[in-house]
């Protein structure tokens, strides 16, 4: 009986710890995400060298801005950090469909 009280506890403090471990990696993978699709883009020749560099430049700034907001907290984002960053993509993931499908080729 005592393995069974174990295991479900260890079961439960695992499955407590997976959003946490998702969301760590949420905002990374995002970058490489939109990374990934900027460069189909100008490969595809969806999108041309002025719409590559404007958006390659939106990241870059929010990479600062992140980077500036883990220094401020240890290494670490607030949820109110990660929520700002989360929008802040967002917006971008926006730009890059806008510009890979306004119908300008290079």
């Amino acid at each position: 009986m005592k393995s069974h009280v174990t295991r479900f506890f260890l079961c439960a403090v695992l499955a407590s710890l997976l959003p946490l471990a998702a969301q760590a990696g949420t905002i990374a993978q995002r970058k490489a995400n939109q990374q990934r699709r900027i460069g189909q883009g100008v490969k595809s020749g969806q999108m041309t060298a002025h719409e590559t560099a404007h958006v390659e430049h939106q990241e870059a700034r929010l990479n600062r801005e992140t980077r500036h907001m883990r220094a401020e907290n240890g290494g670490k984002l607030t949820p109110a950090d990660k929520a700002k960053v989360t929008r802040q993509q967002n917006h971008l993931s926006r730009e890059i469909y806008r510009k890979k499908h306004n119908n300008r080729v290079q």
